[in-house]
């Protein structure tokens, strides 16, 4: 009865020792991706040519992640000005010197469960990675 413990254990240990990695890997891909992300729309958003990023650019910006496994549907995007003015609006682009901040997150989708065959309780299914940045707008009317 011993063995048969040992043995349980054992394997329980090895399969978390051998797919522990592979779903770090998810998560750390996964959240490179995001902060890219963010890092681009806020380049692109913040650019003088605009001085916002649309609901366009942030459906642009689902299709890419989409590319790179994400379900398109999970992602959420908050976009705040520092004048308080909508940064989403075309029509109204914010003018230069006005900060953009842009915070991004997706589920993390149960990667941790393995987790709990070595007594670590995984996140909360409410629970998001997130990216954030902020830039200036360089948009001159």
């Amino acid at each position: 009865m011993k063995q048969i413990l040992i043995f349980v254990l054992f394997a329980a240990l090895l399969c978390w020792l051998m797919f522990s990695p592979i779903y770090k890997h998810v998560l750390i891909v996964r959240q490179a991706v995001l902060q890219q992300e963010v890092d681009y729309l806020l380049e692109i958003g913040a650019s003088g040519g605009y001085g916002y990023i649309s609901s366009a650019m942030q459906e642009q910006s689902r299709q890419r992640l989409a590319g790179f496994g994400m379900r398109p549907e999970d992602i959420s995007y908050e976009l705040v000005s520092t004048n308080g003015q909508s940064a989403s609006n075309p029509y109204d682009p914010l003018p230069r010197g006005t900060g953009i901040s842009l915070t991004m997150s997706y589920p993390y989708e149960q990667l941790f469960e393995i987790d709990r065959l070595i007594g670590l309780t995984p996140p909360l299914p409410s629970d998001r990675m997130k990216a954030f940045g902020m830039k200036m707008s360089e948009y001159v009317p």
